[in-house]
């Protein structure tokens, strides 16, 4: 492989994560808009996210599967164009049903982007840590932007063109790599560009099991965090923000924007240290802040949203590598998409969550105390995961030129 398809690579990946992020939290700042030009309650209208969440994770291992034995830059051209394609059917739906439906393809396309997109960053990284940590820097600025799309364009134009818009430019960007595929420009890699440290069974299977208790609780604690955080901004900041979705939507921007360093910090830190012991600490820090975050309003409560947020990605490159470490590089694609069934396809869990605390108290207390004690479970069972064995040394990887996009996946050998 060239360098220039390793670059190509990183940076297709990094614009993807931003798109998967903006495109599947755009409804979380739509939603706001929907409660007035269709009269119905917060509670009834997320829920309509409910099935397109539940994709997000279903639709991952079946993309990793692709990814392993298909292509992955081809299933990244997949991503690209059926996101696209769900979120500007979204912004076309004409009642409940169909707007979750077209959500749900939105979901489905999204659900490729993780499996897919980082088992080939960390195919052709060497320094994996950093090259995850600019990726995460990506899709944080996409949660971000997210915010800041749905609530501007709901309030200049209207709610259905914060799903066309964005939409539109995605599948641009999916036939922009499809152009660079079919010119020999982006080809698959066969082999790792700096390969794993061996591993015995015992230990695989202990870390995936280990890892399986954490990204369910870290999935929780982020997705439920980023479901409540635009009602949360919208009851506790009135005096800043006004009442329309482009003030809430501008202060979730800001808090997303603060965090989007987190991954690049967390994957530097990945790169130096022991992964167990930075992966520990990451889950560590996120239990105070947890606990206090209920408690405040206005500038104050904007901080610490922005420290809870920082703490929820730190830890993502630790445990994408310990995933990475103790998995064959050839089922890393299939071992990324059971990771982001589990931390994904809580979603739906964290949604109904949201809902459900809301509706105790309408107010957020509760679901912040039930994402601690998530939390405070994480940080125990990371404690369990087994002693890490030293780097293997670099060597050179096989170029492999992609197959047709047309062509079907290959069984396994």
């Amino acid at each position: 492989m060239s360098p220039l398809s390793a670059r190509l690579s990183l940076g297709f990946a990094c614009i993807g994560h931003a798109f998967m992020h903006v495109l599947t939290a755009l409804y979380l700042t739509v939603v706001l808009g929907l409660e007035r030009d269709w009269a119905m309650s917060y509670d009834e209208l997320i829920r309509l996210w409910t099935v397109g969440s539940l994709m997000i994770g279903l639709g991952a291992p079946i993309a990793g599967w692709l990814g392993d034995r298909w292509s992955d830059a081809k299933m990244m051209v997949v991503f690209f164009l059926l996101t696209g394609a769900g979120s500007i059917a979204a912004g076309f739906a004409g009642g409940t049903t169909a707007l979750a439906v077209g959500l749900a393809v939105l979901g489905l396309g999204g659900s490729i982007f993780h499996p897919v997109g980082m088992s080939w960053v960390i195919k052709n990284a060497t320094n994996r840590g950093r090259a995850l940590g600019v990726m995460g820097i990506f899709g944080s600025v996409g949660i971000a932007g997210a915010a800041i799309v749905a609530g501007g364009l709901t309030e200049l134009i209207n709610w259905r063109a914060a799903f066309i818009v964005p939409g539109v430019v995605c599948m641009a960007a999916g036939f922009v790599l499809l152009a660079c595929i079919a010119t020999g420009l982006v080809t698959d890699r066969e082999r790792d560009a700096k390969p794993q440290p061996g591993t015995n069974r015992a230990d695989a299977v202990r870390a995936f099991l280990v890892l399986s208790v954490t990204m369910v609780c870290a999935g929780l604690i982020f997705q439920s965090t980023m479901t409540a955080m635009p009602k949360w901004f919208g009851e506790r900041m009135t005096g800043l923000v006004g009442e329309g979705t482009l003030g809430v939507g501008g202060l979730v921007t800001l808090v997303y924007l603060f965090a989007s360093g987190s991954q690049f910090v967390g994957g530097m830190l990945s790169d130096r240290y022991p992964l167990k012991r930075v992966y520990v600490g990451c889950l560590a820090i996120q239990i105070p802040l947890l606990l206090i975050a209920s408690s405040f309003a206005g500038l104050p409560l904007l901080m610490v949203a922005a420290l809870v947020v920082f703490t929820q990605s730190l830890q993502i490159p630790a445990e994408t590598m310990l995933l990475a470490r103790y998995t064959p590089a050839r089922h890393r694609g299939l071992a990324f998409g059971a990771k982001f069934v589990l931390s994904f396809g809580v979603a739906p869990l964290g949604v109904q969550l949201v809902a459900l605390a809301y509706g105790w108290s309408t107010d957020f207390w509760w679901l912040f105390v039930m994402l601690a004690g998530f939390a405070a479970t994480a940080v125990l069972a990371a404690t369990l995961l087994p002693r890490e064995a030293p780097a293997a040394p670099a060597v050179p990887a096989v170029p492999v030129v992609a197959p047709p996009l047309a062509a079907s996946a290959v069984s396994a050998e």
